[in-house]
Order: C-alpha cells, then sequence, then structure tokens
C-alpha cells in the first residue's frame, strides 16, 4: 500500500465529520453509528486484512498511525473500532507466522462483520490466563458459554463476540477455551446486552456489560483449547501484543490532540496584563514544551514495536515487558499531556462542552485497560529481576 491509499482509509474530510459528531454522543450517551458506516465505507475494518482476501493489507505500524488520527479527532470511536481491529490483528500476527486458524476473521471483516471484545470480567485479573465464565463442551464439537462479561465496546453493534471461558469437565481440563459467538445468539434469549454505559468518558464505546447464558459457538468458531496460566501459545502473544499497541496507539493520539488544543489557544488567548499571546508567556511555553517533549517520545516507540510485530522480530522473554511497558508509558504520558494542557487552557477547559474537558474525562479509560500499572510493572520487574522467590 502507497502512502495514498493509507490516507483513503482515512481521509481528512471524513476525519473532520467525526470530529464534528464526537461532543453529541459524548453529551447524549450514544454510539456512533454514523461513524461505524462511513468507516466500513472506506475499508476500514478491513484495514489488517489482507489484499488476496480484499482487505487493505496494512500492518500493524500503519493502522497504528491511523489509529492515532482517528482518537485525535473522536478517542470513543477510536476506543470502540479498535476492539474490532484487535481481533483482525490477532489474525494477520497469526496469518504471518502460517497459522490460518482465524482466517475467518479477516474474511468476515472484509463482508462486514464486527468484532467485538469479550475477555474482561470483574475481579479477574488473570485476564487471559483465566476465566470466570464457564465452557461447557457440546457434543458437535462447539461450546456454551456462561458468565458475564464487561466493557464490551461496540456493544450495539457487534456481529461476533470473541470470547474465552474456562471447560472444567473435559477429560483434558482444565482448558481456557477462545471462540466466537454470533450475535444470532441475543435473539435466542442466550446473549443479553445490558443497557448500563453511563461512565465518565468514553461514553461513545458503549462498553455494555454481556451477560452469557448458554451462548453456543460452532465448532468452527472454536479458536484455540490452551491451559490456563501463562502460555506460549501464538494465540496468547497475538491478542496481547495487538490489544496494547492498538490501545497505546489510541492514547497517543488523545495526547497529541491536547497538545494541539493547547497550542491553539495559547495562541489565541491574551493576557491584560501584558497585552501579548499566552504563546509568548515564558512560563507557558515551558508547559507546552514539557507536553511536547513528553508527548515526541511516543510516536516513534509505537512505531519501532508496531513494525517488530510485523516483521516478526524475536524478542524472546523481553515481548510481554515491552508491550505492557508501552501501553502503560503511552497512558500515563497522555495523562500528564492532557492535565497540562487543561492548565494552558485555563477555566475554559472546566466547561462540559470543551472538548478539553472531554479529552480530560476520556484519557481516564486508559487506566482500566490490561496492563494496570501493577501488571505493567510486576512485568517489567519480573523480566529485569527474574520471579518473584
Amino acid at each position: 500500500m502507497t502512502a495514498l491509499d493509507v490516507t483513503d482509509l482515512l481521509p481528512d474530510d471524513l476525519l473532520e465529520r467525526i470530529r464534528s459528531r464526537a461532543a453529541a454522543h459524548d453529551r447524549d450517551n450514544t454510539f456512533p453509528d454514523d461513524d461505524l458506516t462511513e468507516l466500513k465505507a472506506a475499508g476500514y475494518l478491513a484495514a489488517l486484512a489482507p489484499t488476496d482476501l480484499g482487505g487493505a493489507g496494512l500492518g500493524l505500524a500503519e493502522v497504528s498511525v491511523l489509529q492515532q488520527r482517528l482518537a485525535g479527532a473522536a478517542p470513543a470511536t477510536a476506543l470502540a473500532v479498535n476492539m474490532h481491529l484487535v481481533w483482525t490483528g490477532v489474525a494477520k500476527v497469526l496469518r504471518d507466522r502460517g497459522i490460518h486458524d482465524l482466517d475467518h476473521v479477516l474474511e468476515g471483516a472484509v463482508a462486514g462483520e464486527v468484532y467485538a471484545f469479550g475477555i474482561s470480567e470483574a475481579g479477574n485479573d488473570l485476564v487471559l490466563f483465566g476465566s470466570d465464565t464457564d465452557a461447557a463442551p457440546q457434543p458437535d464439537g462447539g461450546y456454551a458459554f456462561t458468565g458475564t462479561k464487561i466493557f464490551t465496546s461496540l456493544a450495539p453493534v457487534w456481529t461476533q463476540l470473541g470470547l474465552h471461558g474456562l471447560d472444567t469437565t473435559s477429560p483434558d481440563g482444565p482448558k481456557l477455551v477462545y471462540a466466537f459467538v454470533p450475535r444470532g445468539e441475543e435473539q435466542q434469549g442466550r446473549v443479553v446486552t445490558r443497557d448500563d454505559w453511563d461512565t465518565v468518558g468514553m461514553r461513545g464505546t458503549q462498553s455494555r456489560t454481556t451477560e452469557l447464558h448458554g451462548a453456543l459457538a460452532p465448532a468452527d468458531r472454536i479458536a484455540r483449547r490452551i491451559a490456563p496460566g501463562p502460555s506460549p501459545d501464538p494465540l496468547v502473544f497475538a491478542i496481547f501484543s495487538v490489544f496494547e499497541l492498538l490501545l497505546a496507539s489510541v492514547y497517543t493520539g488523545i495526547a497529541h490532540r491536547a497538545l494541539e488544543v493547547a497550542v491553539t489557544t495559547a495562541s489565541r488567548r491574551t493576557s491584560k496584563k501584558t497585552g501579548l499571546t499566552y504563546s509568548q508567556d515564558p512560563d507557558i511555553r515551558w508547559r507546552v514544551a514539557d507536553m511536547a517533549l513528553a508527548y515526541d517520545a511516543l510516536p516513534p516507540q509505537l512505531q519501532a514495536l508496531c513494525r517488530d510485530v510485523d516483521a516478526q522480530v524475536d524478542h524472546g522473554s523481553r515481548w510481554f515487558s515491552l508491550l505492557a511497558g508501552m501501553k502503560h508509558r503511552a497512558v500515563t504520558t497522555a495523562k500528564a499531556v492532557v492535565d497540562d494542557a487543561v492548565l494552558v487552557a485555563g477555566g475554559s477547559s472546566y466547561f462540559a462542552g470543551a472538548e478539553l474537558g472531554r479529552l480530560y474525562r476520556d484519557v481516564l479509560a486508559g487506566l482500566f485497560h490490561p496492563s494496570d500499572p501493577e501488571s505493567a510493572h510486576a512485568t517489567v520487574a519480573t523480566a529485569w529481576l527474574g520471579p518473584v522467590g
């Protein structure tokens, strides 16, 4: 793909239309249906699918840049779409390594399927390494899932829910089962989507709670059965790498937008005391420079790690600490940059309709995504110091 082809997936006019709708979705607590419709029409949801399957054929590094741009316009839209891109990215990472088990996800994305990420569970800090959802084997080789998933972004519109559960009854159990449940299970009463998304920020994601009451995943949509706990299985690496790097991309995009808004505001505001714009004030200049110094470190790190995943670079046991560290730095840096942007902009950012006020609330969501600060620090400490005990 050329640079022009990449831009065609997210042209400036589309980006501005998405930006223009973001405040209303935040205010009204609604899902950005128009954003998704336009992004699908542009081929954005099939960005990671290879060209021979009808997709755009982009790599993780290119999609990371696109997600940063989208997050700068509408963070909630970017975060919602992120969860679909995670599953297509996982399928791509596996396919690049000669594993075609999830090619159906790439084909589905091209055909218009929308994938949601059903991994998070209340109180389950094992995340990928365990599940409180029961996965019951069926005679036809499929599984019935019973449990509750939280933070299910794209809740109103997903057509396939990628999830995991624990099979404790098979002779070789326990096994973590990764699979895809179709939306049709909702019509059977086996999937219930609660209308419970009323949050501080990222309201447009509509990441509602999903109840599973024996929701059926057919045999041909069972992605993996692996032992609970840390695993060398390629699926685990694929999920962890794509999830962390695309999340980091969203929050890096928020940081960039906050910096842009701070610069615009400082150039527009005038001091009654000096008659000069705030962009000439030495304290404001120092603060904006500090924001830029922090932000400028993020995109090169993201690009390097995304390219390493695309190129199948072997970082061995360092991979998980590098990925967790990237997500942690992106989120904490973005939060600090937004905090400083609010100080630069002054009291106007405190009003509910102000873009910086919305970014201030949206950026908080980064603290709740895996890897959280405790997990990231534990992972990095283990990489450098070895395991405890």
